[in-house]
């Protein structure tokens, strides 16, 4: 009795007040009728105006469904923008928003090969009726556009030839025997819902066509049937049906430290396809109502930022960005990682629901892309439906030649410096890469530029002198950014007995430590510091029982732990560390304090170790060598597992660096470890 309107008495307009005023429900009524939306939202729509006919516009409820109406008729149901697949452009905008990365450039620009050959491919079309004068009629014609035709006389022989072929669109009559044309579409909906159907029939009726289109069929028209019509209806249904296919891709996820390019190179996929850009950042994520919204039960409730960003952007099929998906939360407001479970399985986002719109949004146009720095903190579930491509870091050229064709040029716009005034020489460019930066990426770097740039502004300012030309040296980057941040502690430091340089692969790229180890009279007892995890801890363990094991073999002897405490340390220990990348690097530390054989610091080692001895591979090649190149490291020792990805690297990755294979421990021994002794071995 609270919501029913209040029946009040009032007097009748004229007709003539009548028909100039038209009530709002009468405008959304319309509105929803001119929409031409799909009939299940259609009809989500009415029932929800229909509540509001009999609610009291006083009443929250009515405010609540006029603004639902409102957002259904926003979303962008059967809205897409136009791609233009075309090779040579996306390639060229790859190549002018990006230096580098080669990989991640041939992977996408296989997939618009592969998007392109699909748009040129013949299409098949089956054609069912029982008669054949019409069936050969449609034939003729639609094989003079360049369709291949197959014909059937009724559904049974449709759906055999369903089975056996692939066809792209289905034109049935409505009546015919043994299978009539709505059985033949419940089956291919049934079957293979994503191949349209059009209906043709003598015995067209409202009641007949209303039923086919709601049981989904692509189109319906009346017999004798027009040829021009015909034609142009089997173009706009095939080429909306190629559109979608099209614009379907597989859910990319780029992986790799922060810096690296990921967020711009999606950008300019979304530039090469023609598409709009959308991003989102998941970092902190941890309710699930933020992706699939909340119940219009709820006050206060709003959709989901999925479905608001497609509102916002106006069409459905964007190219979507999920960006920093591996630091997404779970708490007792849910988890969004099981959200996007959904939302990236094309499986199932082709009937997404989001809570506050509560009818299913089609997601299958859309191109999601998600970035990551570890992978290791996403489920194992969601990992399975992406397909990853990893961002490297960057080599000292590469970020040499970034530095010359992009960093600079926008930094001394940004300062208001002439860019014909103000020239970076190789040799200032090279000494703020060494000197003042040590990452994978290119943040640092830009932000030195621009320190500079800035400093380079303050002084015209000073002088009065803007257009005066200035060429910075490496002289002067010193005086610009004052002393060096970084040292080549590797190339720079002696050997020394228990001291070793290791490899790791971190969020941030590959990184140099070191393991030093000392030793102490006591009981027996293996002492580990420097925050580091369970992982680090066992291949300690190991390390330590498998030189135990072969005392005789290394000249030690053979009881010294008993009364020895050893002490393993990795410094920096606010920095957790973690990975099964250490055992070769604690082995040769070991080995070295043991023996009095002091350890070469210009060798990185990186590799697990069994309890036997030998070497297991690892991961993130390709950035440990930049790390030990950063560092000044002159040899790398590499576990023999993983000659194939070392020999896939590039020469400018591995000049001024010997890599070197080992398959056991005993391999690296001579290598790391100098020949003489400063103490008497245990």
């Amino acid at each position: 009795m609270f919501f029913r309107k209040k029946t009040v008495r009032v007097e009748e307009p004229s007709p003539a007040a009548a028909a100039d005023e038209v009530s709002p429900l009468a405008k959304l009524r319309s509105r929803i009728e001119e929409a031409q939306l799909p009939h299940h939202v259609t009809e989500a729509a009415l029932r929800e105006l229909e509540k509001m006919e009999k609610t009291d516009p006083a009443v929250a409820e009515y405010s609540v469904g006029h603004n639902y109406i409102d957002f259904i008729l926003s979303l962008p149901w059967n809205v897409s923008s136009q791609c233009k697949l075309e090779l040579a452009r996306a390639q060229s905008i790859l190549d002018t928003r990006h230096y580098g990365l080669n990989q991640v450039k041939q992977r996408i620009l296989e997939f618009l090969a592969a998007k392109t050959l699909c748009g040129k491919a013949k299409q098949n079309i089956l054609i069912v009726d029982d008669e054949e004068i019409a069936r050969a009629n449609m034939e003729h014609v639609l094989k003079k556009d360049g369709y291949n035709c197959r014909g059937a006389e009724n559904g049974v022989e449709a759906m055999r030839i369903l089975a056996e072929d692939d066809i792209d669109l289905i034109i049935t009559d409505l009546k015919m025997d043994q299978m009539d044309g709505l059985e033949l579409l419940n089956q291919v909906n049934r079957v293979s819902p994503e191949i349209p159907v059009m209906m043709i029939t003598g015995f067209a009726t409202v009641t007949s066509a209303v039923e086919a289109l709601r049981k989904g069929a692509a189109h319906y028209l009346g017999k004798p049937v027009n040829l021009d019509e015909l034609r142009r209806t089997v173009k706009e249904v095939l080429e909306k049906k190629l559109f979608v296919e099209m614009g379907r891709g597989p859910t990319l996820c780029f992986t790799g430290p922060p810096g690296t390019g990921k967020t711009s190179v999606g950008r300019a996929i979304a530039e090469a396809l023609q598409r709009q850009f959308v991003r989102i950042s998941l970092a902190g994520l941890r309710d699930e109502a933020e992706l699939r919204g909340h119940r219009r039960t709820y006050v206060g409730a709003l959709p989901g930022r999925i479905i608001s960003e497609l509102k916002k952007v106006g069409v459905n099929n964007p190219v979507f960005m999920l960006d920093e998906i591996d630091k997404i939360g779970q708490d007792f407001r849910g988890d969004p990682a099981s959200v996007l479970l959904e939302v990236l399985d094309p499986e199932q986002n082709v009937r997404f629901t989001d809570h506050y719109l509560d009818i299913p949004f089609d997601l299958s146009r859309v191109m999601f892309i998600a970035t990551a720095n570890d992978l290791s903190r996403l489920p194992a579930p969601l990992l399975d439906r992406m397909e990853r491509i990893e961002f490297a870091g960057y080599t000292d050229r590469e970020k040499q030649q970034i530095a010359q064709q992009f960093i600079v040029p926008r930094q001394l716009k940004a300062a208001g410096l002439p860019r014909t005034s103000i020239q970076f020489t190789p040799e200032a460019i090279s000494r703020v890469i060494s000197d003042y930066t040590r990452e994978s990426g290119l943040r640092n770097l830009e932000r030195e530029v621009a320190d500079i740039c800035r400093k380079i502004a303050l002084l015209c300012l000073k002088a009065d002198s803007h257009e005066q030309e200035v060429a910075i040296d490496g002289e002067m980057i010193a005086r610009l950014l004052g002393p060096r941040k970084y040292f080549r502690d590797a190339a720079e430091a002696g050997a020394q007995v228990g001291i070793t340089t290791g490899l790791v692969w971190a969020e941030t790229g590959g990184e140099i430590i070191s393991v030093e180890t000392a030793m102490m009279p006591g009981g027996g007892k293996l002492i580990l510091t420097g925050s580091i995890g369970e992982v680090l801890q066992e291949s300690a363990q190991a390390v330590l029982s498998f030189i135990r094991s072969r005392t005789r073999e290394f000249n030690i002897r053979d009881d010294f732990f008993q009364d020895t405490d050893i002490h393993i340390h990795f410094p920096s220990g606010a920095i957790p560390k973690d990975g099964p990348s250490a055992g070769i690097t604690i082995f040769a530390a070991l080995l070295s304090l043991l023996t009095g054989r002091p350890a070469r610091r210009d060798v990185a080692l990186t590799g697990e170790m069994t309890l036997s001895g030998r070497i297991l591979p690892v991961s993130g090649i390709r950035e440990k060598v930049l790390a030990a190149k950063r560092a000044g490291v002159r040899m790398v020792l590499l576990p023999r597992t993983n000659r194939e990805e070392v020999e896939a690297l590039a020469p400018d990755v591995t000049e001024g660096v010997e890599i070197t294979l080992i398959g056991t421990a005993a391999e690296a021994v001579d290598l790391v470890l100098e020949s003489k002794s400063y103490i008497l071995p245990l």
